[in-house]
C-alpha cells in the first residue's frame, strides 16, 4: 500500500473522531430538558389493595418487631392468605394470586415452607428468589445487579401480589445506617413493585434501647426504611400475660401515607406438626380480636421491663396496692381503673401484684376476677360487709369454704 492510501486513511480516521468529539461537545451543550406532567392529563386513581388499610398494590411496607415476636411467622401467614384467596384477620377476603419469597435467614425447606403450608397456603403459589446463574457459576442475588432479570422471572410467573424481602437490610449492599445508601438499596425493589402492581413487604427488627420511642424510629438502620415505606406495622409480645394465663401479642399499624394508622389485632402462635410430613413441626399465626388506638399506646405495656426502668414507681405501686387491697378482695377492672387514674401503667401494677404475691381468683363461673392480698381468705369482692359473715353452717363447720369443686374455679395466672 502506497503512502497516499495510508495519508488517505489516517485523514479519514482523524475524521470521524473529529465527528464524534463534535458531537459529544454539541449534547453537551444542548440544555437538560426537565420532563412535565400537567394534572388535567392523569386520571385519579383509588389505591388498590390487596388488605384494606393494610397491604397496598405497587407499595412498599414494612413489618418492625423485636426477636422473638413471629414477624416471619407473621408474614408467612400473610403470603398464605394470599396464595389460597383466604379471610385476612378483619374477615375481609383476599384476591387470590402468588407470592413471591426473597429470605436471607431462614432455610426454605426446613422453616419457610412448613410454615407455610401449616398456614394452609396452596405451595404451588409460592415462589423463592434462589441464587443467579452465569454459565457454570453460581452467586447470591443482587439486587443492584439482578432487577431486570428478576422483573422477567416475575413477568414469567404472572399473577404475583406479594414480595416478601426478610430481612430488607440484605437488600442494602453498603451501609444500612446511611439513609442515601438504603434508599438506594432499596428503590430498585420499590420500582418492581410498582410495575408488577405486587405489594413489597420488608422485614426488619426493632433496634435496642429503643422502647417508648415512636415504633418507626425504632426500625433497625437508617430512618429511610420508615420514610420509603407507605405502611409500617409492628409485632410485640407484652411481658405480662393476660388474665388466661396465655402472654398478649400484638399486630399494629404504626404509620401510614394512604389510609388509617392506627389499631391492630391481637395474635398467638401455634406450634404444630405437620399431617403431611411426620416429624416436621412449624408455627403459624392465630389471629385474634381487633383492638384500638395508637401504636406507640398499645406497644407500652409490651416496653416495660425491670424495676429500673420504671424509676422506682415499682415501690409506690406496692403501696398503692397494699392500701388498695386492705380491706379485702377488689375486682381487677377497679384495680386496673384506679391505676390509671393514680398514674401507674398496667405493667408496673403486674410487677407489684408479683412482688407481694397477690393472687387474682376468678369469681365464680360467670364472675369476674379479683385480685386479693395473701393473707385475705375470701376471693369475693367485699361491696357489702355482710358478705364477709358465714350466715349458715353446715356439717362442714367452719371449713365450709374447702367443699369449692376442683374444677370449679378459675385461676389467673
Amino acid at each position: 500500500m502506497g503512502n497516499s492510501a495510508i495519508e488517505r486513511g489516517a485523514s479519514f480516521l482523524d475524521d470521524v473522531a473529529a465527528k464524534r468529539i463534535a458531537d459529544a461537545m454539541d449534547a453537551q451543550a444542548q440544555p437538560s430538558e426537565v420532563g412535565l406532567i400537567c394534572a388535567t392529563d392523569l386520571k385519579p386513581e383509588a389505591i388498590s389493595w390487596l388488605w384494606g388499610g393494610w397491604l397496598a398494590a405497587g407499595k412498599m411496607h414494612v413489618l418492625g418487631g423485636a426477636p422473638g415476636t413471629g414477624k416471619t411467622t407473621i408474614s408467612m401467614g400473610l403470603a398464605a392468605t394470599v396464595t389460597t384467596g383466604g379471610r385476612w384477620p378483619d374477615g375481609t377476603r383476599a384476591t387470590a394470586g402468588n407470592v413471591l419469597i426473597w429470605s436471607g435467614e431462614d432455610d426454605p425447606a426446613d422453616t419457610l415452607i412448613p410454615r407455610l403450608a401449616l398456614s394452609g397456603a396452596d405451595l404451588s403459589r409460592a415462589y423463592f428468589i434462589a441464587d443467579i446463574r452465569e454459565g457454570n457459576e453460581r452467586r447470591p442475588f443482587d439486587p443492584a445487579r439482578d432487577m431486570e432479570a428478576l422483573r422477567r422471572k416475575v413477568a414469567d410467573i404472572g399473577g404475583v401480589r406479594l414480595l416478601i424481602v426478610d430481612p430488607v437490610v440484605s437488600a442494602i449492599a453498603g451501609d444500612s445506617h446511611k439513609n442515601a445508601e438504603v434508599r438506594r438499596g432499596l428503590q430498585p425493589l420499590v420500582d418492581l413493585a410498582g410495575s408488577m402492581r405486587c405489594a413489597l413487604l420488608g422485614i426488619t427488627h426493632f433496634s435496642k434501647g429503643t422502647g417508648g420511642r415512636d415504633p418507626v424510629e425504632r426500625l433497625t438502620g437508617s430512618l429511610a426504611f420508615g420514610a420509603l415505606a407507605r405502611v409500617v406495622m409492628v409485632a410485640a409480645k407484652h411481658q405480662t400475660e393476660g388474665e388466661d394465663g396465655h402472654t398478649v401479642r400484638l399486630f399494629c399499624r404504626a404509620k401510614s401515607n394512604i389510609g388509617p394508622d392506627d389499631g391492630g389485632f391481637e395474635y398467638d402462635l401455634h406450634q404444630a406438626e405437620l399431617d403431611a410430613h411426620p416429624g416436621v413441626f412449624a408455627s403459624s399465626v392465630l389471629w385474634g380480636d381487633a383492638v384500638e388506638g395508637a401504636a406507640r399506646e398499645l406497644l407500652a405495656t409490651a416496653d416495660a421491663t425491670g424495676d429500673d426502668s420504671e424509676g422506682g414507681t415499682l415501690a409506690d405501686a406496692k403501696r398503692f396496692l397494699a392500701d388498695l387491697l386492705a380491706d379485702g378482695p377488689v375486682s381487677s377492672k377497679a384495680i386496673k381503673a384506679d391505676a390509671d387514674g393514680a398514674g401507674y401503667t398496667w405493667a408496673t401494677i403486674r410487677r407489684a401484684q408479683k412482688a407481694l404475691r397477690i393472687e387474682p381468683v376468678k369469681q365464680g363461673m360467670k364472675g369476674g376476677w379479683v385480685w386479693r392480698m395473701p393473707w385475705q381468705e375470701s376471693a369475693k369482692m367485699l361491696k357489702n360487709p355482710e358478705d364477709a359473715q358465714q350466715k349458715e353452717v353446715s356439717t362442714f363447720g367452719e371449713i365450709e369454704h374447702l367443699r369449692a369443686e376442683p374444677d370449679a374455679v378459675e385461676v389467673e395466672i
